[in-house]
């Protein structure tokens, strides 16, 4: 795999934190769809299992290949927190949340996982597909991110402090010195 077209889903106009919760995405903007799906390449399109990001990926396929569904793109787990406000968390764990805003890279929710986990779990649905020379991969803020991050490097703060929008696209491409960004929050 050479060049990862990474999509992120269609809003969801949720406030609280979802991560594995399975919830819709808007698909009513059909011209930013068509907008999207004419700027991608003619790569095949996977996507996440969650149905935010089934939808948006059937939605700009086209005459695009479709693979199975990943459940590996899922996004972050956020456990005990899922579908909490970040106030409500804060007010049932303080301790907790401040440790894991501050470092979710060593931190994670009860029953969730860390970004560490999540990249992990991301770069190993990744691998089978390693064969593709292009690859439009529909999925999730942290998932995004996290594939970033492994572009950029930096910090965990300055990967976090990334806008990744709603059908944006974000390129990442393999070279000889490794992982490299293209396209970041690109909305067409």
């Amino acid at each position: 795999m050479t060049r990862i077209w990474w999509v992120r889903h269609g809003p969801t106009h949720r406030r609280e934190m979802v991560g594995w919760s399975d919830v819709p995405a808007d698909l009513s903007d059909t011209a930013a769809l068509a907008r999207l799906g004419a700027f991608l390449p003619d790569a095949p399109v996977i996507s996440s299992d969650l149905t935010r990001a089934v939808t948006t990926a059937d939605a700009i396929q086209g005459r695009r290949t479709r693979l199975p569904h990943a459940p590996g793109l899922r996004e972050i787990n956020f456990g005990a927190w899922e579908l909490l406000s970040a106030d409500e968390i804060a007010r049932r764990d303080p301790a907790l949340s401040r440790l894991y805003w501050d470092d979710p890279v060593s931190h994670c929710p009860p029953g969730g996982e860390t970004l560490t986990q999540l990249t992990a779990r991301v770069d190993a649905a990744l691998a089978p597909l390693a064969g593709h020379a292009e690859l439009i991969a529909v999925a999730h803020f942290g998932v995004i991110l996290s594939q970033l991050h492994r572009a950029r490097g930096g910090t965990i703060v300055e990967t976090l402090a990334q806008r990744i929008d709603n059908l944006s696209v974000t390129e990442l491409r393999l070279g000889p010195d490794g992982w490299q960004a293209g396209h970041v929050n690109h909305r067409p």
